[in-house]
């Protein structure tokens, strides 16, 4: 009987070995693991069959998590490989067989200077209530760079943090802070009662791993209003979007209130792009957004589509579009003009920037 604990090891291992981000087990394929953003199958491990894939996908799961699978054909969670690393997990099915995507969560908080995020994000950091969000299409470092912000404020803060995630990824030794991980489905049933409760257990700061529904977001939103700093994500493009997008999940006749009260709370909204380096790995380019007077009036009087033309003007209030973000790492040569049209919402504004 093939031992796929042991083969489980050994594709973690490479995968901590090669400085690669995922692992995805699929049938019918080598195991692939993707490294700066291209997948590289692993050709001396053989093809994933069905019995392969049930192995592996039983190596990783307890017997609860195995009942969810067999209910709900699909779960998610966090794996701690022997100490040495963590995995964001999701386990699923395709075509009757079984698979599974792995994450990895590195082992060290890394800090907004190693990250090459700009160092104003830092600032937000230091307000003493708001909203703020981190945004992106997945897989580009939205949870890395909102734990980089949430270990900052437990080293210089003195505050009581919590997060509530599904599932929790990065783990925070507490330091100045108190920091209180919360899972979904394991400490609380659900992101909106975890932050109902927040109201009771004398929170400071939140984060929120996502923000999935109407529900949560006013709950945020609120607690933002009553004195908390809170932050989250969006699988959104940009600020612009992401206003947009919240104001959009609500009923017509709940959207004047959350403009009103997105208007006052919001204190900002970092939108990022993980880009391939010329030199190899992987860097961000940014889009940053302050909510300042100009901003507020604009969500306020539901003029959301101006607001690019205020990031664009607003540059001595550390504001930054995508675009002059990407110009910037081009002429520094850090990555190449194909990849910066690729990654650009708007590429032909690009090529004019490249021009000048």
């Amino acid at each position: 009987m093939a031992n796929y604990k042991e083969l489980l090891g050994e594709l973690l291992t490479m995968v901590v070995k090669e400085n690669a981000s995922d692992l995805h087990i699929s049938v019918g394929r080598h195991p692939t693991i993707r490294i700066d953003g291209g997948l590289v199958p692993l050709l001396k491990k053989d093809i994933i069959t069905p019995e392969i894939a049930e192995g592996l996908t039983k190596a990783l799961t307890t017997p609860e998590q195995q009942t969810i699978i067999q209910a709900e054909r699909e779960v998610d969670f966090s794996y701690d490989f022997d100490g040495k690393a963590r995995f964001r997990v999701n386990v699923f099915h395709q075509k009757g067989f079984p698979g599974a995507a792995l994450r990895l969560i590195p082992a060290k908080v890394r800090t907004l200077e190693e990250l090459n995020i700009p160092p104003m994000i830092g600032d937000f950091t230091r307000r003493p209530q708001g909203f703020f969000l981190v945004v992106g299409p997945t897989g580009h470092g939205k949870t890395t760079t909102l734990a980089a912000m949430v270990d900052l404020i437990n080293h210089t803060r003195n505050d009581h943090i919590i997060t509530i995630e599904d599932p929790i990824e990065y783990v925070f030794t507490s330091d100045v802070a108190i920091v209180d991980q919360r899972e979904v489905g394991f400490d609380t049933p659900s992101f909106q009662r975890g932050l109902r409760s927040m109201f009771r257990e004398d929170v400071d700061v939140a984060m929120i791993g996502e923000m999935r529904d109407p529900e949560t977001i006013s709950t945020a939103v609120t607690a933002a209003e009553t004195g908390h700093l809170i932050f989250s994500t969006l699988h959104t493009n940009n600020a612009a979007q992401t206003i947009d997008r919240i104001i959009d999940s609500f009923a017509a006749y709940q959207q004047p209130q959350i403009r009103a009260q997105l208007s006052s709370t919001l204190i900002g909204i970092i939108s990022q792009r993980l880009i391939p380096r010329v030199n190899g790995g992987l860097i961000p380019a940014v889009e940053i957004m302050v909510a300042n007077p100009a901003v507020r009036n604009l969500i306020r009087e539901n003029k959301i589509h101006e607001i690019d033309l205020v990031i664009e003007t607003s540059s001595d209030e550390g504001m930054l579009s995508l675009n002059r973000a990407l110009v910037e790492l081009v002429r520094k040569g850090e990555i190449t003009i194909e990849n910066a049209v690729a990654y650009s919402t708007n590429p032909s504004e690009l090529q004019l920037l490249l021009r000048r």
